[in-house]
């Protein structure tokens, strides 16, 4: 085994990976616009639709009794928290899909991404939210908007800043 590894495989190494934390960083980001797009066309963002789909966790998720807690005082103030939830995944995917503040929208996605994955607990695929979840983690670790996006050219001027 050498101990002497060359400096320019190194760079290579790293420039591939930020390639692949950066396209996962669009997807991810393209994922909450699409779900916004979605939810508004189904009116999840209206009062009515907001709390009638927690009401629908509360009664059919395995969450656990202070999630669901949670979940009910969310939809008895659903006029406020619905448009919150459309906006937090709007800015959230434009965000992640410019490159923008990378790592703490790559963070709010992952805690965000999970509220929702305990909160569907029991009523779809485990693996269907828990994958984004641990890939908006990744990103918020991986300096994810340095490759692709507007974090890349912020990092040039700001190169110590932990927002990018």
């Amino acid at each position: 085994m050498t101990t002497n590894a060359n400096p320019a495989l190194k760079v290579i190494n790293q420039s591939e990976a930020a390639n692949g934390l950066a396209l996962v960083r669009v997807t991810i980001g393209a994922m909450f616009v699409w779900v916004f797009f979605e939810n508004m066309g189904k009116g999840l963002y209206t009062a009515a639709g907001y709390a009638g789909l927690i009401d629908y966790y509360i009664k059919a998720s395995h969450s656990p009794a202070a999630w669901k807690a949670v979940m009910g005082l969310m939809a008895s103030h659903s006029a406020v928290a619905a448009p919150i939830q459309g906006m937090t995944e709007i800015s959230l995917g434009i965000l992640l899909v410019i490159g923008l503040l990378t790592r703490p929208a790559a963070f709010v996605a992952f805690l965000f991404l999970g509220s929702l994955w305990i909160s569907e607990w029991g009523t779809s695929w485990i693996w269907e939210l828990l994958v984004p979840v641990l890939a908006s983690l990744g990103l918020a670790v991986g300096h994810a908007g340095r490759r692709w996006g507007i974090d890349a050219w912020l990092s040039q001027r700001w190169p110590s800043s932990p927002w990018w």
